[in-house]
């Protein structure tokens, strides 16, 4: 942390630090060595600047639904190769997301949201991660979950507490509960990663076949 320079303008998100490498990892795995990916909820921009200096193929669209982080991002941009596209406005909640960015996507990235949002932003997210996508495409969530209504760890517990003081419609999400919801919007669980701090990557790929008429 001493020796990191931030550009003028820019935010840090010390978390990012901690995470990025297993992230990489993870997306290594996930997304093709060049292919145009779509990261949702971008906060700070470190993310897509750090991956897109790691893996020069891939062409990463940040977006984010908040005028100040988006101000972030274009100044992390500034020392970003040219992988790293100008910052979008995106906001999953909007029904007119669908006109901020130019799908399809080979793969869509969202990093610890679905925790300090409403639960219709985690419904908003894979309506939008559908959308976005190729068919076959390849759409990657990180963060802390429950698992059949447990929490993993109290250090998780005392967390998912916090966020509920905070704002009552927050609070990590149960596995389970967005599996099947991302299901319902075409996006199929293929793997799950267990990453640092007690958190998860889910996997999902989006099917070719038609969303059924349930969703929600």
């Amino acid at each position: 942390m001493a020796d990191l320079i931030l550009p003028d303008g820019a935010r840090h998100a010390p978390a990012t630090l901690r995470n990025r490498h297993a992230l990489l990892s993870v997306l290594r795995a996930s997304f093709a060595r060049k292919a145009s990916i779509l990261e949702i909820a971008s906060g700070t921009g470190e993310h897509g600047h750090f991956f897109t200096s790691q893996q020069p193929g891939w062409r990463w669209q940040p977006s984010d639904p908040d005028a100040a982080a988006l101000a972030s991002i274009e100044s992390w941009r500034g020392s970003a190769p040219a992988a790293l596209a100008p910052p979008i406005m995106l906001d999953v909640c909007d029904p007119h997301w669908h006109a901020a960015s130019t799908p399809p996507y080979d793969g869509v990235f969202c990093a610890n949201m679905i925790h300090i949002a409403p639960p219709e932003a985690t419904v908003g997210l894979c309506k939008c991660a559908a959308a976005q996508l190729r068919s076959g495409g390849i759409f990657v969530l990180y963060g802390p979950f429950m698992m059949g209504g447990e929490h993993s760890a109290p250090s998780n517990a005392a967390f998912d507490e916090s966020l509920k003081a905070r704002d009552p419609a927050w609070g990590i999400r149960d596995l389970g509960d967005v599996v099947d919801l991302a299901r319902r919007h075409q996006l199929v669980h293929q793997k799950t990663h267990a990453m640092p701090a007690n958190n998860l990557c889910l996997v999902f790929h989006k099917t070719q076949a038609a969303p059924t008429s349930t969703l929600i």
